[in-house]
């Protein structure tokens, strides 16, 4: 009986935190836009989000596509969250991250729109519409 209830109570820890579970503080949320640059100011061991505006309906898929110097933010998750209930609505996009250790690293985030599984734009509509946001994170 004892194993039977370890065991159950296990499956349901690895379940909450493995990976794509969802998140619910996203701790300083930093948002940022296609075509900038954002200064990030940070204490160590201190939670942060990169929140870029989407709307996937339109086309917007926004990815990670330079990862932060581990040892001085570590990536948690990527969320997502709509705003509105119709069809079409447009929501917010959430990279979560923790500053570690002092040290300055950048992340950016790439938005390919209409790119569908592909991370190149498939037309010159696309281009002219895909960008990049870079976030400058500094852990003091």
């Amino acid at each position: 009986m004892r194993r039977t209830i370890a065991a159950a109570m296990l499956a349901l820890l690895a379940a909450g935190c493995g990976g794509g579970s969802a998140v619910s503080d996203f701790g300083t949320v930093i948002k940022g836009a296609k075509g900038t640059t954002v200064p990030v100011e940070l204490r160590s061991g201190q939670r942060f989000s990169l929140a870029v505006a989407d709307n996937p309906s339109v086309g917007d898929e926004w990815r990670l596509v330079a990862v932060p110097d581990p040892k001085v933010a570590s990536f948690i998750s990527e969320e997502h969250r709509t705003e509105g209930d119709g069809v079409g609505a447009g929501g917010t996009t959430y990279f979560v991250f923790n500053g570690k250790r002092p040290g300055t690293t950048e992340i950016k985030l790439y938005d390919c729109w209409r790119c569908g599984r592909s991370t190149t734009p498939p037309d010159e509509q696309s281009r002219q519409q895909s960008g990049e946001a870079v976030f400058t994170v500094t852990v003091e």
